[in-house]
């Protein structure tokens, strides 16, 4: 038994010693074929000032996001069903805004 464990290591050891020398491998080969390669430079995109549009930008993405016109969110559909459709004393006043 302990003969099939050792044939089963070195097997294992082969295949992953294998799968690292050609991951290393390609990567010195694209690295050598693209050596002189002008960088990539991205376009440079216009910031739109619609009210309907959210740019949320981070170090790595830049993410927009355009509502319809007349979008609502889920949120607040949800909350609106909870909410009071007569005007009461004790509610809040804001809700007409």
């Amino acid at each position: 038994m302990s003969g099939d464990a050792v044939k089963w290591n070195k097997r294992a050891s082969m295949l992953y010693a294998v799968g690292i020398w050609t991951m290393l491998g390609t990567y010195g080969y694209y690295r050598y074929q693209h050596r002189n390669d002008p960088p990539v430079e991205m376009p440079k995109e216009e910031e739109d000032t619609r009210p309907n549009v959210k740019t949320i930008k981070t170090s790595h993405v830049s993410t927009t996001i355009v509502y319809k016109e007349d979008f609502v969110p889920y949120s607040t559909r949800f909350l609106n069903l909870f909410r009071p459709t007569t005007n009461s004393s004790s509610g809040c006043e804001d809700d007409e805004k």
